[in-house]
């Protein structure tokens, strides 16, 4: 148990609706936003695009709290879960569901080999986790060595493991790319010390302003589970794009 939650901070399921809801609002701001802006009523008005271009900014910079949330949330769910390899099945069944809606709602294409979903980015980092978890394992059956040797084993074996989730997710342009990887590789070694966690991951995020603030409602995790939420946010993120979609093509250019 994590020395540092607190039993009265927010259980996972406040978290994971935490992320929903900014990721739901910035998907909003790349689409529907983003289409009202693209009218000829409000391209031609400056006042009003400048209100709605408000409106864009902050819709997307609210979203930047989502993805450090499912990160997390992802390498609590690594070290919970009850099946590690049912848990990446479903990462990357739903990663094959999600690239239509991702690619139509976003890229505004229904195929777009070029860039891949956020579930892909998930299920990288999820291979990191069970490689890592791997090493750990091999260098703790090494009794003879001594603890500066163990460790410097586990770096050594480590470095290659998060280098090639790191290049799986470079090179398939996933959503959040390597940068997605790395952070979750950073939350998973510093899981045991909440505090360095938070710090470490708010520092991996920082090149995107103001994801780091993502890790204020993480730090105040409880450990608990709180509501059953276990398929929300799968079928959440693909239904969620195509309703953005129909929005934006059906019924934007009738305003």
């Amino acid at each position: 148990m994590n020395k540092n939650i607190c039993s009265a901070g927010l259980s996972g399921s406040t978290l994971k609706l935490i992320a929903i809801i900014t990721m739901f609002i910035d998907h909003t701001g790349a689409t529907v936003i983003r289409a009202v802006l693209r009218l000829p009523s409000v391209a031609n008005d400056a006042a009003l695009r400048e209100i709605w271009a408000s409106i864009y900014t902050l819709s997307r910079n609210i979203g930047r709290l989502a993805f450090p949330i499912f990160c997390f949330l992802l390498v609590e769910g690594f070290f919970h879960t009850r099946s590690v390899r049912k848990y990446a099945q479903r990462l990357f069944l739903f990663s094959l569901l999600s690239e239509i809606p991702f690619d139509i709602a976003l890229k505004g294409s229904w195929f777009f080999p070029e860039k891949q979903n956020v579930y892909f980015t998930l299920l990288a980092g999820l291979l990191v986790m069970i490689g890592l978890s791997c090493v750990e394992r091999l260098v703790g059956k090494m009794t003879k060595l001594s603890v500066i040797t163990c460790t410097l084993l586990r770096i050594l074996l480590a470095i290659p493991v998060i280098a090639a989730g790191m290049y799986l997710a470079d090179v398939l342009d996933t959503d959040y790319n390597y940068k997605g990887v790395l952070l979750i590789a950073i939350l998973y070694l510093l899981h045991q010390n909440r505090l360095s966690q938070c710090a470490a991951g708010a520092a991996a995020v920082a090149w995107e302003l103001p994801a780091p603030l993502a890790f204020l409602p993480v730090y105040l995790y409880n450990g608990k589970r709180g509501l059953q939420m276990k398929y929300v946010f799968y079928w959440f993120y693909p239904v969620h794009l195509m309703l953005l979609y129909g929005i934006t093509a059906y019924v934007i250019p009738l305003l």
